[in-house]
Order: C-alpha cells, then structure tokens, then sequence
C-alpha cells in the first residue's frame, strides 16, 4: 500500500504491479508540477491540460523504461511533458497566449528592478501577467531552463537530465536566459509604469 512516505520510485513500482492507489498518489503528489511547467511552456491551460494527461498516461504505458540511475522520477517526467510539447507546439507552430486573467497553479511574480535580479524576488502578484508575457517570448531553449531551474525549481544536474545536456550548457542558458527576462520586464515596465510608480512598486 502507498503511503505519504513512499518516494516516487516505490509508488512506480507498485504502480508496475497494477496498484491503482499508487497510480493516484503519484498523480496527486506530481500532477501540479507537470501542470506548471506546460502552461509556463506553452501559456495554454489547454495544452497543459493534454500534456499532463499524456505524461501520467506514459508513465504508465512505459514504466519499466524508467531508469534511476540517470535521475529521479520526477525529472523523467519533465522530460515526457518536454517532448510531449514540443511536438504540440512544433505542430502548432506557436505558443497559444494565455486567456485574459488566466491563473496557473501558484503563479510567481518576479520584480524588474534596475541591478537586481529579477528571478530572486518572487512574490509580487501585481506582476504575474507581465512575467507570464515575458517567460512566453523567450526562446524555447531558454524558457526551458527558466521555468525548470527558476520556476520548478530543479537543481542544475537535474535540468541537464530533463534537456539532454550537460551541466554547463544549463548553466550559460539561464544566464542568457535571466538577462533576456530582465530586459524584457524592463521593457514592459518602462512601457507601462511611470518611473515614480516602478519604484513604488518594485522597492
């Protein structure tokens, strides 16, 4: 029987055995995640929807393909989720905008304040749909690391299992990544908010 302490990589296993409860407390314990890192990718609840889908769906079709050694099972599932979307969004040939007021699951805000890093503020409500706006224009292979190291929060190792790279190339991505943010915040912010209020907003 699964339990709160069961890792991931028991309740797999069991899951191999046919155990519907496993099955649900791996869904209950990931479904959110894989949920993020698809709208965060894709900016469509629709897609997110899918793709979550089709990953649990996979993990249970292919669960013996799973392999410990070359990461946790979380990250192989932010690797399925990966290619499930890059096969939507290659057929789509775009990111679908999220709907007007559209709210992902714990929706962070990142502030844009001139020398400060705006991935080390994460908690300004008033900025989530400018950030959402700018994590969508970045291109794919830096919103990938953006929402997987900043966002999901997964080590460096952890994201080069996920994209297939090494540790380095995850390293010089998001900081390219981060910068391109930066200049995209700043952007939206000089173009939406007076100077007297940005301070306001952002101190």
């Amino acid at each position: 029987m699964p339990t709160s302490d069961s890792s991931d990589e028991e309740l797999l296993t069991q899951i191999i055995d046919g155990d519907e409860a496993a099955f649900t407390s791996l869904y209950r314990r990931r479904q959110a995640s894989v949920y993020r890192f698809a709208l965060r990718m894709s900016g469509s609840e629709a897609i997110a929807e899918d793709v979550t889908q089709e990953t649990f769906m996979a993990v249970v079709d292919d669960a013996r393909r799973f392999d410990a050694s070359r990461g946790t099972l979380a990250a192989y599932m932010y690797g399925i989720a990966r290619n499930r979307l890059r096969r939507r969004l290659e057929r789509d040939h775009a990111y679908v905008p999220l709907d007007e007021g559209a709210e992902p699951p714990q929706t962070i805000g990142l502030g844009a304040t001139p020398g400060v890093d705006p991935l080390g503020s994460l908690a300004r409500a008033e900025t989530a749909d400018r950030v959402r706006s700018a994590v969508l224009a970045l291109p794919s292979h830096y919103r990938e690391v953006v929402v997987l190291c900043e966002l999901e929060e997964l080590s460096y190792a952890a994201a080069a299992g996920v994209l297939g790279c090494s540790v380095g190339t995850i390293r010089s991505r998001l900081a390219r990544g981060r910068a391109l943010l930066t200049e995209k915040l700043r952007a939206q912010e000089s173009g939406h908010t007076s100077p007297a209020k940005a301070t306001r907003c952002f101190a």
